[in-house]
């Protein structure tokens, strides 16, 4: 990979630009449009603060204060029926609005209805885990704290689940170069040769989509095959491209299409 060289300290500081790319909003609704979205909406009202909630693409989305997920939660499981936690993760709104979104999608099996918990969080704050109530949670909250570094208090087993633990950094996070940072290139070899190593094995690449012109091990060089592994710097001979024939078609001809001799 390529050397990262910090340039103004750009990993140390999230920014925002109307650049990036803005979704277009879809219809929202109220929630009184639904009996039973209103019901359960009174239900989680009478125990915790509901900032908004609104009715978009036929679920019901309620904002709520990260100090309540526990409980609004068990609310919607308990009372409201929503049995399934299908997903949860972050979004990372720093530059934007200077914290983090957390979200969680929960199902409810026998009304067959959808409903999105969402929460803004600052950063360096922790949200209370929810794994005694939904078992998925367990590796989502995991990955959550890896990737955005947001930690879930009495969490059975709260650490990494993608990263290696020493890892630095949260790769998820906007600030985060997307060809990892200087750390990131040295990682392996620091950890399997020393850091003494490090001139003489030189940084990793974890570009995987870099291409080297004269690269003759990792990529099909059609129309210029040459053995595995050759010098092709003064250059290289176009090979004649041969196509097969088959009982049907003869990929010879320029149109492709025409039969075969030996099936006229």
């Amino acid at each position: 990979m390529r050397k990262y060289v910090p340039k103004d300290n750009v990993q140390g500081k999230a920014y925002y630009t109307d650049r990036y790319h803005v979704v277009p909003s879809v219809p929202t609704f109220d929630v009184e449009s639904d009996e039973l979205f209103v019901k359960q909406l009174e239900a989680l009202k009478a125990k915790v603060e509901v900032k908004s909630a609104k009715i978009m693409l036929g679920q019901m989305i309620v904002e709520i204060n990260h100090e309540d997920n526990y409980k609004a939660l068990e609310i919607l499981k308990d009372e409201c029926g929503y049995a399934m936690l299908s997903e949860m993760t972050a979004v990372d709104y720093l530059a934007k609005d200077g914290n983090f979104e957390v979200f969680y999608q929960i199902l409810n099996l026998k009304d067959v209805k959808r409903m999105r918990l969402v929460m803004r969080i600052e950063e360096g704050l922790a949200v209370e885990s929810v794994v005694s109530l939904f078992k998925s949670a367990n590796f989502a909250e995991r990955e959550m704290f890896d990737m955005f570094g947001i930690k879930a208090n009495n969490h059975p087993f709260m650490k990494r689940i993608l990263m290696p633990d020493d890892w630095e950094g949260h790769p998820l996070l906007k600030t985060y170069p997307l060809q990892g940072d200087e750390f990131a290139s040295w990682y392996e070899v620091d950890k399997i040769f020393g850091k003494d190593a490090r001139e003489a094995i030189g940084p990793e690449n974890r570009d995987q989509t870099r291409i080297d012109r004269y690269d003759t091990k990792r990529f099909s060089r059609v129309g210029y095959e040459v053995p595995f592994g050759a010098d092709i710097s003064e250059g290289e001979t176009e090979t004649p491209i041969e196509y097969s024939k088959t009982l049907l078609v003869d990929y010879q001809k320029a149109d492709g299409v025409k039969p075969a001799e030996h099936r006229k």
